[in-house]
């Protein structure tokens, strides 16, 4: 079955595959972008993210989409203002959470999966006792 959706930047419908929500032309843009910032990277390390986008016409919001991606990571030992952790607001190089905050929502996680698997075999071994469920019927198979 085919999931068909428009496509975040330029609205044009395209088969969604989970990977983006953007169509096959934007990705290549994107990605294109991307090599271009990369580059512009290698040979002026250290440049700002308003250089970067001043130089070569990209949005300072992409390059901080690539930060948030973890495809870019700001360099440096002091605190900066363009990147902050989305949970508490902490300074961060690249991603969408500090490491500390990132510990605590894979706990999260992880406490939530065990709660849910702990009641799913509660309810299993209830459905059990009980008798109800399914079987496989012993009829002629052709």
């Amino acid at each position: 079955m085919l999931d068909v959706k428009n496509c975040k930047k330029c609205g044009k419908i395209f088969n969604y595959t989970g990977d983006t929500p953007i169509c096959q032309n934007c990705k290549a843009a994107d990605d294109a972008d991307f090599k271009r910032v990369k580059e512009y990277l290698y040979d002026h390390s250290g440049a700002s993210i308003f250089q970067v986008s001043k130089e070569l016409e990209i949005s300072v919001q992409r390059i901080k989409a690539y930060l948030r991606e973890g495809r870019l990571e700001i360099v440096g030992d002091d605190g900066n203002m363009i990147l902050e952790c989305e949970r508490c607001g902490k300074s961060i190089k690249s991603g969408r959470f500090c490491a500390e905050c990132s510990k605590n929502v894979v706990s999260d996680i992880k406490s939530a999966v065990n709660k849910m698997s702990g009641s799913l075999t509660k309810e299993n071994d209830t459905t059990a006792k009980r008798g109800s469920g399914m079987k496989y019927l012993h009829k002629d198979d052709k």
